[in-house]
């Protein structure tokens, strides 16, 4: 094992699994034994975070948890094919990608893409990378190859991590930005569903559907983000906004003035408005 998995507490490293599989029908049936190696990790409650090996040898694909003792049944250590070939291998990775998000952030755009797209032939699913390939798009005005990644991102469940969170925030705003406003609810819907209601997200979802026009949808996700966090000052200058501007269907001003209140006493209380 490597100095850092011997750093961790628990089951870590790379581990295979052996499986017989049947070839061929009839008289030409014949068994084989099909060895498939996986990165695993031990979750604080005892269970086993299992994900496969692509044939990079990189961590890809969805995870599955497996109880520790049919995990310590069924699985068999492999330290050495963690020290030769996966770890040099997601080294190497995280360096591409490390050099393509520099590249970005100087706008080098062209450079970012050659580079994001190295990382994604060794592993296509890798959350960074597309990310970071769809904000380049989006970034140089190319919708169309925008869409592609956006098809990609949202059928990833690891997408919406909690880890990647400030990754698919930006790529949402740029959506927008972008007036890829279809995508943009459809792309925050996913963030919600798999992530569970967050005030920002709310908030950018009740963008989203103002600049489709659809000023009472705009009106339910704002005053979700408000209900979260009477005080995120985002949310409270957008309904300012949208009640300067009449936005405010006439059935639900009851509501809105409801909302006026406990913000109001939110910030006598001494909750100053947030910038979260």
């Amino acid at each position: 094992m490597s100095d850092q998995q011997e750093k961790r507490d628990g089951i870590t490293g790379v581990f295979s699994l052996q499986e017989i599989r049947k070839v061929g029908t009839g008289t030409t049936t014949r068994k084989t034994i099909q060895k498939a190696f996986w990165f695993c990790t031990e979750l604080p409650d005892g269970s086993i975070e299992v994900q496969p090996l692509n044939t990079n040898y990189i961590p890809s694909g969805p995870k599955r948890r497996v109880p520790k003792d049919e995990f310590l049944a069924s699985f068999a250590p492999e330290p050495e094919v963690y020290i030769s070939n996966v770890f040099p291998r997601i080294r190497e990775l995280n360096k591409t990608i490390a050099l393509a998000d520099r590249h970005r952030g100087n706008k080098e755009f062209f450079s970012a893409e050659m580079e994001y797209g190295k990382a994604l032939k060794v592993d296509e699913e890798n959350i960074r990378a597309n990310f970071g390939l769809g904000i380049t798009y989006l970034e140089r005005g190319e919708g169309a190859k925008a869409d592609n990644i956006f098809e990609r991102l949202v059928k990833l469940d690891t997408a919406f991590e909690s880890e990647h969170k400030h990754l698919f925030n930006e790529f949402g705003i740029n959506l927008r930005k972008n007036k890829m406003l279809d995508q943009a609810v459809v792309y925050y819907g996913r963030a919600l569903e798999l992530s569970g209601e967050d005030e920002n997200l709310l908030h950018n979802m009740a963008r989203a559907h103002l600049e489709k026009g659809n000023h009472d949808q705009a009106l339910t996700y704002l005053l979700k983000s408000l209900q979260l966090s009477p005080t995120l000052e985002a949310s409270v200058k957008f309904l300012t906004w949208m009640i300067s501007k009449e936005l405010v269907p006439g059935n639900r001003k009851e509501e809105v003035a409801a909302m006026l209140l406990r913000i109001r006493q939110a910030t006598e209380q001494g909750k100053v408005p947030t910038g979260r």
